[in-house]
């Protein structure tokens, strides 16, 4: 599962280094162009209610395979496409076999490692975050050796190979009884709705943040920071890179410490990362202080992930994950217009980070004076003992 999340991931933020090389391509605006990232963002968000349903009635692996299934066959689309309409086509149904996979993926994990979600979680999420931080590298090494299409090739014939090794491990993996039990979506969403609702309050604005933050972080450094923008692009690859050991470190912690504490402790540093970023000048700096946000918010996801899908029973697990996911990534989407409103509003950069960094701090001093009056809902299901 790993080389298919790490494929998965590859698709959906492979258009971002693609995006001049289409563009001269085609002879298409910036605007036609950039709207191949969004739809592949946008189909990543679009099926996560409907795969949520879909679980109800197919097994977890079967889904998983229609997932990559449509990760093969929409490759070839973008490589053999004539038209900007066709690549739009293309990018919408990779951003959809990764949204369907995620939400198929993530329960299964936790079905098959009960005593160890977090660990597998975070390994699960490294492999995603090798493709985020790589995607550039990959890019241009194909570059070298053939055009924009040969890169749609490669990851249309790595995505079969690796989906016929998993529907050969799949006839011998022994179903897990959560699959056998989670028959009524819209009942788990009611049932559970205090661990959606409590995953969604607790991470959600971390996330509005963090989204607004990387798509406006080149040009904060460059308009503020008076960092040349090569130099610019090279420390926002450093916070994704960051954000590969944190998925395995965070994902061991949340199968030992207590959630709560924990999902408080990585939300106020990243908040303190933040707000440090606004203080701080020189290249240098500028990289240690992105090397600890990126492995500050990083770190939120695994461990929110792990929260989310321990705290819910088998009967519900995957119908009311997919209803946090899906509120998760809609809400972390309004991240990017949100920072945009502000700039044209006559805001500086420098403004709306330290207010978003003060807000995310009050937001968690809040959440811990809630945790200590009443307490967020938890169900721990590892026999694990909370230190």
């Amino acid at each position: 599962m790993c080389s298919m999340v790490l494929l998965v991931n590859l698709a959906r933020v492979v258009f971002a280094p693609l995006l001049e090389p289409v563009r001269m391509a085609f002879g298409a605006s910036a605007a036609a162009v950039g709207l191949l990232a969004t739809l592949a963002w946008f189909g990543s968000a679009l099926p996560r209610l409907p795969t949520g349903y879909l679980l109800t009635r197919l097994p977890r692996h079967v889904v998983i395979l229609g997932a990559g299934t449509t990760l093969a066959a929409a490759p070839l689309l973008a490589a053999t496409a004539s038209s900007l309409p066709v690549l739009w086509g293309s990018a919408f149904l990779m951003g959809i076999s990764s949204g369907i996979y995620f939400i198929a993926a993530k329960p299964l994990l936790s079905d098959l490692f009960p005593k160890g979600i977090g660990r597998a979680v975070g390994l699960h999420g490294t492999a995603s975050q090798l493709a985020a931080a790589g995607a550039p590298l990959f890019v241009t090494a194909v570059l070298l050796i053939g055009d924009w299409r040969v890169v749609f090739s490669l990851i249309s014939v790595a995505a079969a190979g690796v989906t016929v090794v998993f529907a050969v491990v799949a006839r011998r993996m022994t179903v897990p009884n959560g699959e056998n039990e989670d028959r009524d979506f819209l009942r788990a969403a009611r049932r559970q709705w205090p661990v959606i609702v409590s995953g969604v309050l607790l991470s959600g604005f971390a996330g509005l943040a963090w989204n607004g933050v990387f798509n406006f972080y080149v040009s904060y450094l460059v308009s503020t920071k008076a960092v040349p923008e090569v130099t610019a692009n090279l420390l926002l690859t450093v916070v994704f890179v960051a954000g590969v050991p944190a998925f395995t470190v965070a994902g061991r912690l949340a199968d030992r410490v207590p959630y709560i504490p924990l999902v408080l402790g990585i939300i106020g540093s990243f908040a303190g990362c933040l707000f440090v970023l606004t203080t701080t000048t020189g290249v240098y700096p500028l990289a240690i202080v992105s090397v600890a946000l990126g492995f500050a918010i990083h770190g939120l996801f695994p461990t929110m992930d792990t929260y989310v899908l321990d705290s819910l029973p088998d009967v519900h697990r995957a119908s009311a994950y997919a209803v946090f996911s899906a509120s998760i990534i809609f809400l972390s989407a309004l991240g990017s217009v949100s920072f945009g409103v502000l700039l044209d509003a006559g805001y500086g950069y420098t403004a709306i980070f330290r207010s978003f960094a003060l807000v995310v701090a009050v937001f968690v001093v809040a959440s811990g004076g809630f945790q200590f009056l009443r307490g967020f809902p938890t169900g721990r299901r590892s026999e694990h003992s909370e230190i």
